[in-house]
């Protein structure tokens, strides 16, 4: 007995349960004691899988990488690089697309936290908000992901709300990169002049090409601010291209990088090699890298399907509109 008189309670096992009703996931564990109706239950849903998310990255880690950029998929919603169902749809079957911020941000510290454990701290860790919260959001998220030490957090406000950089600025030192929906790179002006973010994050061919990059990226290296080029939805060209400038500024951070499977390497012949977790360019004349008109009518492009998750689909559980 113990001293108020109640019988000793002993846990005899630990059961766990998956379920989705709904098309909601959920993982709980069940507690059972040796007493007769004595069991707890406990909540262990963690809607983006660290384990799934981990193992994808210790194999790229494996592969020479030491920059790998975690995303996560929140249950019930869909957004870009989510293959998570939609809770909406059985309330509204035209309404494909639901995106609620909070659950996401509710989520976001816990599944890097779990990131930086499961990776341990050689690896550099990189996130990408895609615009997907409100303003004030924002800021929270940024200090909430500090104490894990991000390479940086990308895109945390959209260009029409870069006025809450300075907010974050004065409250954590979490690196910021910026940029991929701008289209001239006047928009960086403040931005890089208060030294407000650590990364130019833009396409280079929306704000002109190469030569207005070059000069951006020259006012960049003034205060210190480095370079990391938009390298989604890249061709190989595009890729390459890129991969020049980085050779030419003293400010280089990190370039994105998109797979490049044996027949791109058929259509783009020249395309660069990636050896260790590094790009290397091709000595060929010009950007190195060629077009075999040939292969390319081999592989002719699906007709056009928006994104899911992508500009016009996404929105909030009441139907209006959000960004993607």
């Amino acid at each position: 007995m113990t001293e108020r008189g109640m019988p000793p309670v002993t846990i005899t096992d630990v059961q766990t349960i998956l379920t989705a009703p709904g098309g909601r996931a959920a993982t709980v564990v069940k507690v059972l004691t040796d007493q007769p109706g004595l069991y707890g239950v406990g909540c262990a849903s963690l809607g983006s899988r660290p384990l799934e998310v981990a193992e994808k990255a210790r194999a790229f880690m494996e592969e020479g990488f030491r920059y790998i950029r975690v995303q996560l998929a929140v249950p019930g919603y869909t957004t870009y690089g989510s293959r998570g169902n939609d809770r909406k749809r059985a309330l509204n079957p035209a309404q494909e697309h639901t995106w609620e911020p909070s659950a996401y941000a509710r989520m976001l510290p816990g599944f890097i936290e779990q990131m930086r454990v499961a990776l341990g701290e050689e690896v550099e860790l990189l996130h990408d908000v895609h615009e997907h919260v409100p303003p004030i959001l924002g800021v929270w998220l940024a200090k909430a992901v500090e104490p894990y030490r991000l390479f940086f957090l990308e895109d945390l406000f959209a260009p029409e709300d870069i006025g809450y950089f300075p907010m974050v600025r004065a409250q954590c030192a979490t690196p910021l990169a910026m940029g991929e929906l701008f289209v001239n790179q006047a928009e960086y002006l403040d931005l890089v002049r208060d030294r407000l973010i650590d990364f130019i994050r833009c396409h280079i061919s929306d704000i002109g090409g190469l030569t207005p990059a070059r000069k951006l990226a020259t006012f960049g290296e003034l205060v210190g601010v480095r370079t990391a080029w938009h390298g989604a939805s890249v061709s190989p060209v595009g890729h390459v291209a890129q991969l020049h400038l980085d050779m030419a500024v003293s400010n280089f951070g990190i370039q994105e990088w998109a797979r490049i499977t044996d027949e791109v390497r058929e259509v783009f012949p020249g395309c660069p090699e990636v050896h260790d977790g590094c790009a290397w360019l091709s000595e060929r004349p010009g950007l190195g890298i060629d077009v075999d008109e040939a292969a390319a009518e081999r592989w002719p492009q699906p007709p056009h399907r928006p994104r899911p998750g992508g500009p016009g689909y996404l929105r909030r559980w009441d139907g209006s509109i959000t960004r993607w």
